[in-house]
């Protein structure tokens, strides 16, 4: 008996883990935001970074231009620290 309840405890641990799958990550492409006009400096070093981390990672990394107060940019949308 209690080998059987052994068997079925073990058989139902099984069943509960394969369902547990995690996503690939990352599940969407990579977006690089660089905080300055395009064509500056440090777009062109954004860019090849993305060229890199697309190789490296095997992903699409989108490269951002947002441009303007300084540097200081503000995301909408995104959780603080």
């Amino acid at each position: 008996m209690k080998k059987l309840i052994a068997a079925l405890t073990l058989a139902m641990l099984l069943q509960a883990v394969s369902g547990a799958m995690a996503q690939v990550y990352p599940a969407r492409p990579i977006t690089l935001i660089v905080p300055f006009p395009a064509g500056s400096p440090s777009d062109v070093v954004g860019r090849i970074l993305g060229s890199a981390m697309r190789s490296s990672l095997g992903q699409p990394v989108v490269v951002e231009d947002i441009g303007g107060a300084g540097g200081t940019i503000v995301l909408c949308g995104t959780s603080s620290p």
